[in-house]
């Protein structure tokens, strides 16, 4: 049984869905998206075949230009800047391979039951944006993995739902959240100076374009995610405690500085 939820960028209103769902696997999907005919079918399918997949990832197309990528499934840098895989390239085949990635987009997000009620559902500090990467920290410290199914499409129509400035004040807050809450220690101790050049990097930019406003929307977020990290922190103890992955197993699913996924 599959239980259907709505993902309109607002958490709360998610989470309320997805803890009144029952069924065995529940899914998000963004009220500007088109599902393709066999979209759960193929959902359904790839839990089948990994039993230790708690997240499954949909190949997601432009609306308006269905052959063109948004995500294939979502990366996580060891720099802490999240990506989609595939984005603006044309779909001409190179993400046709059922494999596991990072994390599932949460505009058509499909978790598994069992998952959700282990690690719980989507934070509402995460207001916005990232909350599904929050949620697939979690899951992969937890030991349950995200798999990509090429054949499950989605036809998102972007930005119907949110974006400019407000997109970058939450992006630029959560991202900092996201360091603060599930980045292991282990990574901070190695990774630490690319993670704060790359926070470096976004503020530069944003000051280079400050008389845009998604520039200083950006720069008020990162802001806010330094004031925030103390509350994160308290989520921090939880969320690390759950970890049973080594850190052989973070490295073979986190994605290169340079990397293109």
């Amino acid at each position: 049984m599959v239980a259907l939820g709505t993902n309109q960028g607002f958490t709360g209103a998610c989470n309320a869905g997805l803890e009144v769902a029952r069924g065995e696997f529940v899914v998000l999907l963004n009220n500007d998206t088109e599902a393709d005919a066999h979209w759960i079918e193929e959902i359904v399918a790839a839990f089948g075949r990994h039993p230790d997949a708690g997240l499954v990832a949909s190949k997601m197309l432009l609306f308006d230009r269905r052959d063109t990528l948004h995500t294939a499934g979502d990366y996580y840098r060891v720099n802490g800047i999240p990506g989609n895989r595939g984005v603006w390239q044309r779909d001409v085949g190179q993400y046709e391979t059922e494999e596991y990635v990072f994390s599932a987009c949460g505009g058509t997000a499909a978790y598994r039951r069992a998952m959700l009620d282990q690690i719980g559902t989507l934070d509402q500090d995460f207001f916005f944006s990232c909350e599904d990467l929050d949620l697939a920290w979690r899951a992969q410290l937890a030991g349950w993995r995200c798999v990509y199914a090429p054949r499950a499409i989605v036809y998102h129509k972007l930005g119907a739902t949110g974006g400019g400035s407000t997109a970058s004040f939450y992006d630029g807050r959560n991202m900092i959240y996201l360091l603060a809450k599930d980045y292991p220690g282990d990574l901070w101790r190695n990774h630490w100076r690319t993670v704060v050049r790359a926070q470096g990097n976004i503020t530069i930019e944003a000051l280079r374009a400050w008389r845009g406003a998604a520039a200083r929307a950006r720069l008020r977020g990162q802001i806010a995610g330094i004031i925030g990290i103390p509350r994160l922190l308290c989520k921090r103890r939880s969320v690390q405690r759950t970890r049973v992955v080594d850190r052989t197993y973070l490295d073979s699913i986190l994605t290169g500085v340079d990397e293109s996924p």
